[in-house]
């Protein structure tokens, strides 16, 4: 079974975190693997990456980028 969730989060060390992830390591993301990266960002400071993080989550953030990816959620359907 394929999940269309959307996983954002920060991370300083971006493979470890998904192998975390993909090894049931993480509880609330266990029933969704394997994981895969369809896009991340990076920035030069941790404060500016946690403010992005925090808009991402936000109802209005995550209309942005599935706008964003619009063309990839377009082909799993």
């Amino acid at each position: 079974m394929q999940y269309k969730k959307l996983y954002v989060g920060f991370s300083a060390d971006l493979k470890s975190r998904l192998d975390r992830h993909n090894k049931k390591m993480v509880p609330s993301t266990r029933p969704y693997t394997p994981w895969q990266i369809i896009f991340f960002e990076a920035y030069l400071n941790k404060n500016d990456a946690l403010r992005r993080e925090k808009y991402l989550k936000t109802s209005k953030g995550k209309t942005t980028i599935r706008s964003m990816l619009r063309e990839y959620f377009i082909a799993l359907n």
